[in-house]
């Protein structure tokens, strides 16, 4: 199951507290030897490459770390609680919950942030001696752990992202030119989580994400397309398919533009990415016939199309051959 939103709960160890003694000598009570509290765990968030979501956290919300042990007498101090780490995937982006406060954006396999700062361990009586109180009879308390409650979102990370309405033929594309094996069939919202796929070129590989069909207000929340909007922030580059066969009863010119009005409303700079046309279905007769009206529209608004069948292979390479191009223009 993909989990790309979900809140945990973390809390840091407690300090252990300062230790209350003296030392044993013959006849009289020595000088103070009471050791100091350790300091309590702290909690760390550390990207993991080989995580895809955030399911592991939806199922365990709740992290806490260890606390410090107390200290003891001879001056031992007590040992520091373990810290924890909580591996999360490439792509989380991490909000304080309650104030909705940016925390971080976590992207490269291998980071690492200070979430919550273990408690400080309390000072034994030895550490509190001091020439007006050379034999203390008191010690301090640990301090409380550090506690947060998190919201955790997954942002997708690809060089590609496949848009377009529901059954446009995205998944059948992305099972063609990789070796992903998303869910297919003729039905509007077949795929109900992204997908993602790795695509070797001539050139270079580059990673292909198929985001679940967008339709008209999807950026308000209608459809799915409001859940899985945010996975396009990340892609490069889109590739926006279009199905031709049913240019006449649904015109397709109309689907394009309704598509890139979603997007825009949903963050106007995702109109600023390049993006290359697929219009699908090309293997049909009625797709073939509309495609010369919808090319001459398309490439005058500036994009270039590419008459592919994703179900047949036809197409598919030379546009497979653009795109990488396009992401070497771009840079890597």
């Amino acid at each position: 199951m993909f989990i790309d939103r979900t809140n945990i709960f973390v809390k840091a160890g407690n300090g252990g507290n300062g230790c209350v003694a003296f030392a044993r000598q013959k006849h009289r009570r020595g000088g103070p030897n009471g050791g100091d509290g350790g300091k309590g765990g702290s909690i760390f968030l550390e990207v993991d490459k080989g995580l895809r979501t955030l399911s592991d956290l939806r199922y365990h919300p709740h992290y806490r770390a260890k606390n410090g042990a107390h200290g003891k007498g001879k001056k031992k101090s007590g040992k520091k609680g373990e810290d924890l780490i909580i591996r999360i995937p490439p792509g989380t982006v991490v909000k304080n919950k309650k104030s909705r406060e940016l925390i971080a954006d976590l992207v490269n396999p291998g980071q690492k942030i200070l979430i919550t700062k273990g408690g400080r361990g309390g000072k034994g009586n030895a550490s509190l001696a001091s020439s007006l109180d050379p034999a203390p009879r008191f010690a301090k308390e640990g301090q409380t752990g550090e506690e947060k409650e998190l919201e955790l979102e997954l942002k997708l990370i690809a060089d590609v992202g496949l848009v377009g309405y529901p059954n446009s033929g995205k998944s059948t594309l992305l099972a063609s030119l990789t070796r992903a094996r998303p869910k297919i069939a003729s039905y509007p919202f077949t795929t109900l989580s992204p997908n993602l796929g790795v695509v070797s070129s001539k050139e270079r590989e580059f990673i292909m994400a198929d985001i679940p069909g967008l339709i008209e207000g999807a950026h308000k929340g209608k459809g799915l397309g409001h859940e899985f909007l945010r996975h396009i922030e990340r892609t490069r580059l889109l590739i926006h398919i279009v199905d031709l066969t049913g240019y006449e009863r649904n015109p397709s010119l109309l689907n394009f533009r309704t598509i890139n009005e979603e997007l825009r409303a949903h963050d106007p700079l995702l109109l600023e990415r390049p993006q290359i046309v697929a219009a699908n279905k090309i293997d049909l007769p009625g797709a073939r016939k509309n495609f010369p009206r919808f090319q001459k529209e398309v490439e005058g608004q500036g994009y270039k199309v590419f008459p592919i069948s994703a179900l047949t292979g036809e197409g598919t390479e030379e546009l497979k051959e653009a795109v990488a191009k396009e992401l070497e223009i771009l840079g890597k």
